[in-house]
């Protein structure tokens, strides 16, 4: 009888720290490919720069009339969020899908357009062909990346995409419309503190 009260003790205290921890839970785990790009300061950054981190992934360019200045103003938003949160480990990367017209100044130009509350987390990469970033975007992303042939856009997808300290895609949320702000900044928050214990 003494081992059956001690087996359930046990198995309700495991339940309740389960319960209580509030883990991140990945949707799954894309890996990235190894890259090294230009960024807004004509710097270069590596995905090795970027391990240890947690980041938030989308494709956008600055020549774009559709989705991309409500998934720059709702990413400026998310940024927002984690900042009133008091969040601080995390970076934001925008990968160029024009990268033959965005220059690393184009790009630092197309990011004061927008009200960014942290410009310092905010990271721009360009300095690679059209054919690499629709590799990285389909291979990494599940998102595909062409030239429209019928204007001088690019089709691209507009999704987030949550990124661990590994490199790895773990989730990835509408970048356009209903935009799950909350939910992002609440994994962004989980999936720091899983990688600090």
């Amino acid at each position: 009888m003494l081992k059956k009260v001690l087996f359930f003790a046990m198995l309700t205290g495991l339940l309740f720290i389960a319960a209580c921890s509030g883990g991140f839970k990945p949707d799954h785990e894309y890996s990235i490919k190894s890259f090294e790009y230009t960024n807004q300061d004509e710097e270069k950054v590596s995905l090795d720069d970027l391990k240890g981190e947690v980041w938030l992934a989308q494709f956008v360019f600055t020549n774009c009339t559709t989705v991309c200045p409500p998934m720059m103003t709702n990413m400026a938003e998310i940024q927002g969020k984690l900042k009133k949160e008091g969040v601080e480990d995390y970076k934001i990367v925008s990968f160029s899908v024009d990268p033959d017209y965005d220059t690393p100044e184009r790009l630092k130009d197309y990011l004061g357009l927008f009200e960014i509350p942290d410009p310092s987390k905010w990271i721009m990469l360009t300095g690679y062909k059209l054919s690499e970033i629709n590799k990285l975007s389909v291979d990494s992303f599940k998102m595909p990346v062409f030239d429209d042939p019928n204007s001088n856009q690019v089709i691209h997808g507009s999704r987030f995409g949550l990124v661990n300290q590994d490199g790895k895609v773990v989730k990835t949320y509408s970048g356009k419309d209903d935009v799950p702000y909350d939910q992002i900044v609440k994994d962004v928050k989980a999936l720091i503190k899983q990688g600090a214990e």
